[in-house]
Parts: structure tokens; sequence; C-alpha cells
């Protein structure tokens, strides 16, 4: 197997890196994912860490935060703790062993340039958004201070400084090139305090499975404007999943990727479809059942993706099904589900039209699968 189990430390157990200092922790963004990952890190690794910082752009979020902390609801034991969460960081400010990027896909761009002076000469900046930002990160930090953590779980911001995960999970980390790297296990011990972690030498096989998996239920989530659960009770919802996810899946093939088990059980080679499937030779009952638990598991999830566009922002779709499209086109196949998915969820962000099933059943018609 190319991916090991970490077992979790106790926050005494944080190794120490940067000539024998505390490592020091930056998060860049302190929305959903940034906002758990910050208060998790704060509660758990405060007196062994050089330093927890969050960076946001935000001033409603930092100054919620300075006044009542960071708070984390819907958990069996909900908690607030504090952690200094900053709009600027002073030029004099120590530099950061670990940069943590978690903000949407469209921005880790600019976080990446923003950190960077800040970036300690041995440290890594670590992409926790969904897609293949690692190679847009590597272009801005360079290669050997790049690291990858598949994030396998939810979470969205009540409001300003208040978080709530959706669903339960834990980390995948490596490098882009797979080749080991002791911050790895430094930083597995950080993010312990999240949830399990495990670590891999095939990180673009973990990347382009949970790509998969991320166009099809992020985007459609985005269209139909609901969540998770209620979404694919619905037929043509998974047939469009199974689609989104089998075009990936070929152009990932193209790209001799070889895929990872989301979560271990999610097998992306079998659930893509077949031609025989496709053309209803065979039955894909199956397949349709493990959308239907998938649904049912993570039924509270909502696309971040929405959200974004609900707040007047970008929405991450090229980072997503763009993605998919744009691949595809390098290697001459053809991806029309993910094409014209990209086209609708852009096309809700300029404002033509709004996000309800009706735009579900619009794409299915567009691909052919509904008439």
């Amino acid at each position: 197997m190319s991916t090991d189990s970490v077992q979790s430390t106790s926050p005494s157990s944080v190794s120490r890196v940067s000539s024998g200092a505390a490592p020091r922790v930056l998060v860049v963004g302190v929305g959903g994912i940034g906002g758990i990952v910050t208060a998790h890190i704060a509660r758990a690794h405060s007196e062994q860490l050089g330093a927890i910082v969050a960076l946001s752009t935000n001033r409603d979020i930092v100054t919620a935060i300075e006044r009542d902390g960071l708070r984390v609801v819907g958990e069996r034991q909900p908690f607030s703790t504090r952690a200094r969460v900053v709009t600027e960081l002073s030029r004099n400010e120590a530099p950061f062993d670990f940069v943590l990027l978690a903000t949407q896909p469209p921005q880790v761009e600019d976080a990446a340039r923003r950190a960077l002076p800040h970036l300690a000469d041995s440290g890594a900046m670590v992409c926790l958004q969904n897609g293949l930002c690692e190679r847009r990160v590597e272009k801005i930090a360079g290669k050997e201070r790049v690291l990858g953590a598949v994030v396998a779980w939810g979470a969205s911001t009540v409001e300003p400084g208040v978080y709530e995960r959706t669903s339960r999970g834990g980390f995948t980390l490596g490098r882009p090139d797979g080749q080991q790297d002791p911050r790895v296990a430094t930083l597995a011990e950080i993010l312990a305090a999240i949830g399990p972690v495990k670590t891999t030498s095939n990180l673009a096989g973990v990347r382009w499975s949970k790509l998969a998996i991320n166009a099809a239920i992020s985007t459609l989530g985005t269209l139909g404007g609901d969540r998770l659960g209620p979404l694919l009770r619905r037929t043509i919802v998974r047939r469009l999943a199974l689609e989104i996810m089998s075009e990936t899946v070929e152009v990932a093939r193209a790209e001799s990727v070889r895929l990872e088990k989301v979560a271990g059980t999610l097998d992306l080679d079998w659930l893509a479809l077949t031609p025989a499937e496709r053309k209803g030779a065979l039955s894909i009952a199956l397949k349709h059942a493990l959308l239907i638990a998938v649904g049912a598991k993570f039924r509270r999830m909502r696309s971040s993706m929405l959200s974004a566009i609900e707040r007047g922002r970008v929405p991450a779709v090229d980072f997503l099904n763009g993605e998919v499209v744009s691949h595809g086109r390098a290697h001459n196949i053809e991806t029309p589900v993910n094409s014209r998915a990209t086209e609708r969820v852009h096309a809700i962000a300029r404002g033509e039209g709004r996000s309800e099933f009706a735009q579900i059943e619009a794409l299915a018609r567009d691909v052919g699968l509904l008439r």
C-alpha cells in the first residue's frame, strides 16, 4: 500500500523543527476549514507550538474572534478557544515552519504570495484546498516547499468566528513528488488534533480521486442549491455524479495517475461507468446504491462553492470540473458533463439564474440524459 497510517499523538509529542525551536504555524484563511483547523490546533498545541497564528482579510471575522474567541459548535463537545488572528503580519514576524493555506481555491495563489515572505527557509506551504492546487503553489514557493493535505471532512461558518464541522474525517498528507519528507511527520502530529492522519507516497492518486468526488458533489450541490443528502436521493443527480466522476477517471488515467480509494472504501476505478453501463447493457444499481449511502452519511454537507456564490465570491468550479476539462483537452478527451456543469455554475455566479433543482434537470438535458 502507498498509504500508511500515522498514529495520533499527544500535544506534548509535537516535533521540533527550525533549528530546534518549536514549530510555528500560520493558517491563511479562517472560513469553515481554516476556522476548525485553527481552533483545534490552538486548543491542543498552544503550549507546545512556537506560535499558532491565523491570517484573514475579513475584518468581521477578526473582530469576532478577538472579542469571543474561536467557537466550535455542532460537535459532541462544543468548545471555544483563543488564538491570535490578524489581517496583516508585521515585517518583524518570526518565520513560520508551516503555512496552512485554507482559503477557497480561487484565492490560493494570492494567499501563497502574501504568505511567502513569512515562510521559513526550511518550511512548507500546505494546500488544504480541493483540486490540484499544489501545482499552482509550487510555481510560487518552489517544489521543495510545498506539501499537500487532502481534507476528508467538511465544515461551514455559522457566523463570523463560529464554526460547525459538518462531517467527520481526517487528512491524507504527502509531497506532490511522492518523496519522503520529515516535515510530513511533524505536520501529521500537529493535525492529529483535528482528526486521524495518513501519509501517502501517491498524493496525485489521492488528489485525483478526491477531485472526482468533489467535481460531482460540490458542483451538483451548487447547481441544485441543497445539501448532499436530499440531492443524492434523486436518481438523475446520482447519474450525473457518475458521469462527472467517470470523465474525471478517464482523464486521470490519461495522466498516468494511479487512483487511490477515497476514505479507504470509495474505489473510483470501480465507480466509473463503462461503455456498456452507459448504454444500459449492464446494471448500475450497485453504483447508485453506493451513492445513496454516501448521501446518507454526509447528508448535512453543503457545497462551499454555493456558499461562495452567496457571498459574492468567485466559485471554485475552474479548480474542480474546470481542471478535468483542461486536462482532458490536452489528451483529446471529451468531457461534456464537466464542461457544461462548469458553464452553468459560472452563469449562476453571474446572476443568470439561481441554484435550484431545475438547474440539475437542465444540465441533464444539456448532455442528453433527460429529454
